[in-house]
C-alpha cells in the first residue's frame, strides 16, 4: 500500500494521509483524482487499468533506455519523445505512450538526420540532441496532428466503410441490431463482445478498421461518449464523430451527451478513429434498441461527409469537456 501512495504523489497525486500504509479515505481521493487527470474512469478503485497507469507516470524521459520491445514499452517517458519527435516532424503517431514500430522509425529517423549514432536507442545522447532541437523550434502542432488532419480529408464512403462495433457487457441486443442494420446498407462490419478492451483494439486493428464505436453500460441514466484525447494532441476524427454521434442521440434515451476526451485502453491503441459510448440505464437502452440503431448510422453517415467535406473542422459542434 506504501509503493501505492508513493506512486501517487511522484505522479502529482498524493494522500493527503501521507504514507500510512492502508487504503484510507484519503488514498482512495488520491486514486480518483488521479483516473480523472488521467482520463480513467474515476471509480476510485486502484485496479489493473489504474496500477498499470500509475505505473507508466513514474516514468521520466531519461530514467531509462527507449528501444523497440515485445512487448512494447509504455510510459510517460515514451509519450515525452513520442511528442518531441512529432514535433519535429519524425512522425511516431499519435502520442499513446507505446513505443512501437512507427515510434521506432521516427526515432531511427531522427538519429540519422541529427548525425548521431542510428542505433534505434534512446538513451542520454538522443535526448540531448532533442532537447536541443526542441529549444530552437517554433510552436505547432507536430506531424502527428497534420497526419491526422490529412487523414480526416480521406475518410471512405459509408458503402466501402470497415466498421467495427464492440461492446462491454449487458448491450449485445444493441451491437447485434446495429451490425446487422449497417451490413444491410453496405458497409462491412465486425462485431466484438470480448472482456478485455485491448482484445477490441487489437481486432479493429487486425480488420483495418475505418472506425470503432464501442458501447459500455451504466446504472444510472445519461450518456457519455469519449474520444482519444492527452495533453496537446487530441484525435480529431474521434473527436468529430463524438460531436455527431451526440447530435444524434440527444434525446433518445438521454438529453445532451457529454463528450469527453479520455485514454481509455480502446481509445487509446486503436489506430482509426474510434469512441466508447457509455450508455445507461441498459433496459431503457435495449427497449430503445432500434432508435439508437437509425440514429448511430446517421451519426456515421454525418460523420464521414463533415471529414470529406470540412477538412478544417469549422462546423459549430456542442461544447466538448476534455479531461487533461
Amino acid at each position: 500500500m506504501r509503493d501505492l501512495q508513493r506512486r501517487l504523489a511522484a505522479a502529482g497525486c498524493p494522500p493527503a494521509g501521507g504514507l500510512s500504509g492502508r487504503f484510507d479515505q484519503s488514498t482512495l481521493h488520491a486514486v480518483t483524482t488521479f483516473q480523472e487527470v488521467r482520463g480513467l474512469r474515476p471509480t476510485g478503485d486502484c485496479d489493473e487499468q489504474t496500477w498499470l497507469a500509475i505505473c507508466e507516470a513514474g516514468w521520466h524521459l531519461g530514467d531509462r533506455a527507449l528501444k523497440l520491445e515485445a512487448p512494447h514499452v509504455r510510459g510517460d517517458d515514451v509519450v515525452a519523445l513520442q511528442q518531441g519527435l512529432n514535433h519535429l516532424g519524425f512522425d511516431c503517431g499519435r502520442p499513446d505512450g507505446i513505443l512501437g514500430s512507427a515510434t521506432a522509425r521516427a526515432l531511427l529517423d531522427f538519429q540519422r538526420n541529427s548525425g548521431i549514432n542510428a542505433d534505434g536507442v534512446c538513451g542520454p545522447t538522443t535526448i540531448s540532441m532533442l532537447a536541443r532541437l526542441l529549444r530552437q523550434s517554433g510552436s505547432g502542432p507536430g506531424v502527428a496532428s497534420i497526419r491526422e488532419h490529412e487523414v480526416r480529408t480521406g475518410v471512405s464512403t459509408f458503402e466501402s466503410a470497415r466498421i467495427v462495433i464492440g461492446q462491454f457487457g449487458g448491450l449485445s441486443a444493441i451491437t447485434r441490431g446495429l451490425a446487422r442494420s449497417l451490413r444491410n446498407d453496405g458497409a462491412t462490419v465486425m462485431s466484438t463482445d470480448e472482456y478485455e478492451a485491448s482484445a477490441h483494439a487489437a481486432a479493429a486493428n487486425r480488420f483495418g478498421a475505418t472506425v470503432y464505436i464501442g458501447f459500455e453500460p451504466r446504472t444510472e441514466p445519461g450518456t457519455t461518449i469519449a474520444y482519444f484525447a492527452v495533453p496537446h494532441f487530441e484525435s480529431f476524427g474521434g473527436r468529430a464523430l463524438a460531436t455527431s454521434l451526440a447530435i444524434a442521440l440527444d434525446g433518445i434515451v438521454s438529453d445532451d451527451p457529454t463528450i469527453v476526451g479520455m485514454r481509455l485502453p480502446v481509445l487509446r491503441e486503436t489506430r482509426m478513429p474510434a469512441v466508447v459510448v457509455t450508455v445507461g440505464p441498459v433496459r431503457a437502452i435495449v427497449d430503445a434498441a432500434e432508435a439508437v440503431s437509425r440514429a448511430v448510422e446517421v451519426a456515421l453517415r454525418a460523420w464521414m461527409h463533415r471529414m470529406a467535406e470540412d477538412p478544417t473542422g469549422a462546423t459549430p459542434r456542442p461544447t466538448a469537456v476534455v479531461d487533461p
